[in-house]
């Protein structure tokens, strides 16, 4: 296998992070191929925690290339700060490689996201307001900024000349007293492309001779299916395809390239922002994923909803990026509880629907149809380490009943099981097909 794309299956926070640096053990490149940093990876090296927005998990793997694709909005002053951070914890910054274009991230970006969110009061996605939709707008509107005009100055104050009066107009509508600084805009961001420009490359050129090669290339999402910009709830989601198909279009290689597609399925399901979320829980079980499972966002800190694990979303997730196999993260979380349930399909006005709905209307409106099952025990750290050692037979009988549940829901095998944040506590599975 040499192009593998990790995805998230359900809404996000999925674990991804600690996947992709998993796997980007055996991996020379690890790409990010969408998003910005509005999402955030977690990863444990040893007992140190590190937190991204835009830079690829495998970046702590200093002898990998990793790339932040074209598909990616990159907010440079963002960027140069998490640059920063890792140089000053003892981590060189070797191999990384950023798309000449991929899209920037203006500040008037930042403060119309701001400005549009408090307007949209129903519609309200619950962004954080990092200049991600505004960028990709400007993108798709054909008057974006990208990577390679921060490299030149002529080209960057031809653009600002005609941006900074057209994005001016757009405060002053909005009746803001912000003054946009041409001025300052193209020194701040002229300095930062003075910085980043040793690492702006022709970047599907790099992958597409690194797939030559049969250079084993992992590709990373941000966020999961659900916020997927065409697939996902809209308008709650995110502005990018977080779909397996966004890694060919996001960086620029063909679809025939990729070899497998993993998807990383929580066992249970939480969201960030607003937007219905048929399994949420409101009570004692609810809450006890979020301080177990330390659902707060890696990006804002707020508090995650959570809910029981959703197959509805799972199947669709299965189908819209084909996957090839699954990797079950978190189910440690769910250790101690006494029952366990598992949405299997949805009931809306007495019919049943198995498939996941465009309409929010009819998703507000659905009761979820559960299968429950026994829970396991609470096990100490020791305990999971040694089940960890012996592999899949050592886990509780009734978290393997739970995971052959997962299966037969999804027809797709499994090959990590996850059981905390550290790269050792991982059950691969691999072998074991």
């Amino acid at each position: 296998m040499t192009a593998i794309v990790i995805v998230g299956t359900q809404w996000g926070d999925e674990g991804k992070g600690k996947i992709t640096d998993y796997y980007a053990e055996d991996a020379d490149y690890v790409v990010r191929f969408q998003g910005g940093n509005n999402a955030g990876h977690t990863i444990m090296v040893g007992d140190e925690t590190f937190k991204f927005h835009l830079l690829p998990s495998g970046i702590l793997r200093t002898e990998k290339k990793v790339v932040i694709g074209n598909g990616v909005v990159v907010d440079p002053i963002v960027l140069l700060d998490e640059l920063t951070e890792i140089k000053k914890r003892g981590f060189a910054i070797k191999n990384l490689y950023i798309s000449d274009r991929a899209h920037v991230i203006m500040p008037y970006h930042k403060i119309i996201d701001g400005i549009e969110e408090k307007l949209k009061k129903g519609f309200k996605a619950g962004t954080t307001k990092r200049g991600i939709g505004p960028c990709y707008s400007d993108k798709i509107a054909r008057f974006g900024v990208r990577m390679i005009d921060l490299l030149d100055k002529e080209t960057l104050e031809k653009k600002l000349d005609i941006l900074i009066p057209i994005k001016q107009k757009t405060l002053d509508i909005y009746g803001e007293n912000i003054k946009l600084s041409k001025i300052d805009i193209l020194e701040e961001y002229l300095a930062c492309g003075e910085k980043l420009k040793k690492y702006v490359a022709d970047t599907s050129l790099l992958i597409n001779n690194a797939l030559d090669e049969k250079k084993m290339v992992l590709f990373e999402g941000a966020q999961g299916t659900h916020l997927d910009i065409d697939h996902g709830i809209y308008p709650f989601g995110t502005s990018s395809n977080t779909i397996a198909g966004g890694a060919c279009i996001g960086t620029g290689i063909g679809p025939q390239r990729i070899d497998k597609v993993i998807g990383v399925v929580k066992a249970y399901t939480s969201r960030v922002g607003t937007g219905p979320f048929p399994t949420e829980l409101d009570d004692e079980n609810g809450e006890y994923m979020r301080e177990k499972g330390g659902e707060y966002g890696t990006t804002t800190g707020r508090p995650r909803r959570c809910g029981w694990l959703d197959m509805v979303m799972v199947r669709f997730a299965v189908r819209v990026n084909a996957l090839d196999a699954l990797v079950i993260t978190k189910i440690d979380v769910l250790s101690g509880l006494k029952n366990i349930k598992i949405c299997r399909e949805y009931e809306h006005k007495e019919k049943i629907i198995r498939d996941f709905p465009a309409d929010m209307n009819v998703l507000a409106d659905c009761k979820p149809v559960y299968d429950e099952l026994d829970g396991w025990g609470y096990y100490s750290k020791d305990e999971w380490k040694r089940m960890v050692k012996k592999g899949y037979e050592a886990l509780p009988d009734n978290m393997k009943l739970y995971l052959d549940h997962i299966r037969k829901e999804t027809g797709v095998e499994m090959e990590l099981i996850s059981v905390g944040p550290r790269r050792w506590e991982t059950i691969d599975m691999r072998s074991h097909h």
